[in-house]
């Protein structure tokens, strides 16, 4: 009753603490790491190494497979066992039941033969005994004290010693394989009491972890519980997060092209103020370069008019130099390009209002987000924060409900009394194997003393023989031999078939054991047998189910318990009790999801109060558009800085006037002209650089005003409607997005349950009242009956038959070898003309 009561302890928790797979743990929720199952390590080692005794044990077994090489007849015995021979009388008469019978006797024909040559070798052995001692008191039967001579007589002399000798070691092999089995059983019987005490540490071990092992289990629960209880007090970041991130995919882009049209004000207004400064330098420059470059060609005209240049050689050179002075001259004319003042000062008033302020304030709102979710869904998350309490409660309190701790202990209570009575039969088990090694030493004896007469018989016939001597003159050491060896053929006689009787008797008992119980379980065929439906109780399909559940159709098996046994799993998966109370209707996740589920249905997040651009920055952009920056005339601005400052390159012409100069005559007008190049050069550093520099900066304003100018209302009103459209969103579509990602929170919020459900499903599998001992104590009844018991009395009789059987070569030899050694009453007489054979 204890142990069914600890076993629907395990069930009843089983049901608490398992549960199914409600919702799909979504593959990013983090794992949740709820630590090793407390627990002890099992002391017994069921396993038994036979050591040197394992070739005897070896020998034996193939002798009994040649005795009995049929295999296990598991078919056979469910056929009898359902037939139940032998209840009635009648019965033996059924056709059925004699083909059974028949079919028994053949599989045992081996085991029949073997023991009724025994019985006969138990009958006849005494018979012929008596019936050889009384023919040799008649002087039959070689009683008659008279030896013939023979010319072999030495030689079958020798060879009838050597066939004793190695008879009698054949003997003496048995007898000491009998001995050391006999030793053997006496000494592992001393370690049952180390193997049955470290089997009940190991089930009182199995009592105390197993309510320590459940409160694990259900203490656990609490760290699931935080974890939730840590995302729903972080709902801003984890559910505002992704909801910010999914409707961030339309928002942000929108504020984002918003806030470059910002930037592009500032550029625009840059670009202005710099065509605005460029153009006012350049106006300014052309009229001082003009002025100057005027004069410079009035000077070269009158130095060219020097009469210097009037002779042959200088006159050419002279009128090449004047017919370039027309080049000296400005090319691009700005003062006729149209004022840009206008344009600025619109840009001016636009920039007044600082659009990356309103952007800033739209990105803030929309950034808000989390908090809004926060403070919305506050009434939801309290809600669910009391559901984990109340689920807390109702697995503690379930778990509470059966006395688990009690019938522990009564069970422990209970081990221990049962140790108490099996160690009071620890003394008669020892008195009882003290008997029972005293018999099986004596019977040894009795063939020990039958060597002692067959050894001292050879030794003192050897030693006393004379070739030369009579046969009815041999020495009295000699005479002593040979009595000795009929005294060991007498007492052979005398204790052959009491040992044969006792070879028997343990061969049909320890061979059967050994083939019907031993070797099929090592095989698990003994197993099977058991689980066979209908077989132990007709009245239930599978009897350890019927008998632990009372429900037999259970498809639980003697085989698959030990198994799961074997394998140290738990004793909720071994003895399958999720078929007696099914933990996935009881405690089923799917409940508390839906419960979950029912509570975020009230989650109703409203954004509508978020703006992500105000009227003002929408009006500013507007304006933006109508500053006029697209009636500027920009074909007349790149008409002018697509031209150079000047007609020639001033470089270039300064260095080819200088050129000219060198071709003259060395005088006043050589250096004149070098002077005007060297002025040249001064106008073109100081004037004609700055304006160049002056034009490369209007060139580049001017074109980023013209593409400005041609992109700026297109990008305007897709700003506008891209703003539009996610406000739009924001205001009618969001509830969507809320609803997808508060269910994906939701999934992940469950997972945490799925997670601790789990692996209270496979702890309670593999690490909770984990059953190796149970499977032990089988494995200790296997060793101790089997590898113990039956392979130490298998090997005795199979010592002992082996000496019984070669006492009958033994008593031949023994009785015709003391012809040779005993002295004789008479001998043959031949006449002195005949030479004797001696």
């Amino acid at each position: 009753m204890v142990t069914k009561a600890g076993l629907l302890a395990l069930l009843l928790w089983g049901s608490v603490s398992g549960g199914p797979h409600a919702a799909p743990q979504r593959s990013h929720s983090p794992a949740l790491d709820f630590g090793f199952v407390p627990a002890g390590v099992y002391e017994t080692h069921a396993y038994f190494e036979p050591g040197a005794m394992g070739i005897l044990f070896h020998m034996v077994r193939a002798f009994l497979y040649v005795v009995q090489p049929n295999p296990f007849p598991r078919d056979l015995i469910t056929k009898l066992a359902k037939e139940n021979i032998g209840a009635k009388q009648a019965q033996y008469q059924k056709p059925e039941n004699v083909v059974l019978a028949l079919q028994a006797i053949y599989y045992e024909m081996g085991f029949v033969v073997c023991a009724v040559l025994g019985v006969f070798f138990v009958l006849l052995v005494p018979l012929v005994g008596l019936c050889f001692c009384m023919c040799r008191c008649c002087d039959n039967c070689g009683g008659e004290m008279h030896q013939r001579q023979r010319k072999n007589a030495e030689c079958q002399r020798g060879f009838l010693a050597t066939m004793l000798v190695a008879t009698s070691l054949i003997i003496t092999a048995g007898v000491l394989c009998a001995s050391a089995a006999n030793q053997n059983l006496s000494n592992q019987l001393k370690h049952t009491r180390r193997l049955v005490n470290s089997n009940m540490r190991d089930l009182k071990m199995f009592a105390n972890d197993t309510p320590a092992q459940i409160d694990y289990l259900t203490a656990q629960y609490v760290m699931a519980k935080n974890r939730v209880l840590s995302d729903l007090d972080n709902i801003g970041p984890l559910l505002g997060s992704k909801i910010h991130e999914q409707l961030g995919k339309e928002v942000l882009p929108a504020l984002d092209a918003a806030l470059s049209m910002a930037g592009a004000m500032r550029e625009t207004k840059e670009a202005l103020e710099n065509v605005s400064t460029a153009l006012e330098t350049l106006q300014d420059g052309t009229d001082r370069l003009q002025a100057d470059l005027v004069g410079v060609r009035s000077s070269l005209s009158n130095t060219l008019s020097d009469p210097a240049c009037s002779n042959g050689a200088v006159s050419y050179t002279c009128s090449a130099i004047r017919s370039t002075l027309g080049q000296l001259s400005i090319s691009a004319n700005f003062s006729g390009l149209p004022d840009i003042s206008e344009q600025l000062a619109n840009v001016d008033s636009v920039l007044k209002v600082d659009l990356s302020n309103i952007v800033q304030k739209g990105y803030s709102s929309f950034n808000d987000t989390p908090a809004m979710v926060r403070e919305q869904t506050r009434t939801v998350v309290s809600g669910l924060k009391g559901m984990l309490d109340g689920i807390g409660a109702n697995i503690t309190s379930f778990s509470r409900m059966f006395p688990i701790h009690a019938s522990m202990a009564n069970f422990t209570i209970f081990l221990t009394e049962n140790q108490m009575k099996i160690e009071v039969f620890y003394p008669q088990i020892d008195q009882m194997d003290f008997y029972r090694w005293i018999g099986c030493i004596a019977l040894c004896c009795l063939v020990v003393l039958i060597l002692t007469f067959n050894c001292l018989g050879l030794l003192c016939g050897h030693c006393g023989y004379d070739k030369h001597a009579s046969p009815t003159t041999r020495g009295c050491l000699s005479n002593t031999g040979g009595n000795l060896l009929m005294a060991g053929a007498g007492f052979s006689f005398i204790f052959s078939w009491v040992l044969m009787a006792v070879v028997t008797a343990t061969f049909v008992v320890g061979g059967n054991v050994e083939k019907l119980v031993c070797e099929p379980f090592e095989n698990r065929q003994l197993f099977k047998l058991i689980d066979t439906p209908y077989l132990v109780n007709p009245g239930l399909k599978n009897f350890l189910p019927g008998m632990l559940f009372q429900n037999p159709q259970i498809d639980l098996t003697l085989e698959s318990f030990y198994r799961s046994c074997k394998d140290n799993k738990g004793l909720y998966a071994a003895l399958k009790l999720d078929n007696i109370f099914n933990v996935n209707k009881f405690l089923n996740s799917s409940v508390y999801t839906k419960d979950v589920a029912r509570v975020f249905e009230d989650v109703k997040v409203d954004l509508k109060g978020i703006v992500l651009l105000e009227r003002a920055g929408r009006e500013n952009l507007i304006d933006f558009s109508n500053t006029g920056i697209s009636e500027i005339n920009y074909a007349a601005f790149l008409a002018e800085v697509n031209k150079g400052v000047t007609v020639v390159d001033l470089l270039a012409f300064a260095n080819e006037l200088e050129a000219r100069a060198d071709q003259l005559p060395r005088g006043a007008l050589e250096n004149a002209l070098k002077g005007h190049a060297s002025s040249i050069r001064q106008i073109h550093a100081q004037q004609v650089v700055p304006m160049e520099q002056a034009m490369s900066t209007l060139s580049q304003s001017i074109r980023l005003l013209q593409r400005t100018a041609a992109e700026l209302p297109d990008k305007i009103d897709n700003v506008l409607s891209a703003i539009d459209a996610a406000e739009y969103l924001i205001t009618h579509n969001a509830s969507h997005v809320v609803k997808q990602e508060t269910s994906k929170y939701m999934q992940n919020i469950a997972s945490y349950f799925t997670q601790y459900i789990d692996w209270v499903k496979m702890s309670l599998s593999t690490d909770v009242a984990a059953c190796k001992p149970f499977s032990n104590i089988v494995d200790t009844a296997d060793i101790v009956a089997c590898s113990f018991i039956v392979d130490s009395m298998n090997t005795f009789w199979f010592g002992l038959g082996c000496c019984t059987v070669f006492l009958i070569p033994n008593i031949i030899l023994s009785v015709r070898l003391a012809k040779f050694y005993r002295r004789m009453d008479t001998e043959d007489v031949y006449d002195d003309t005949v030479e004797g054979w001696n």
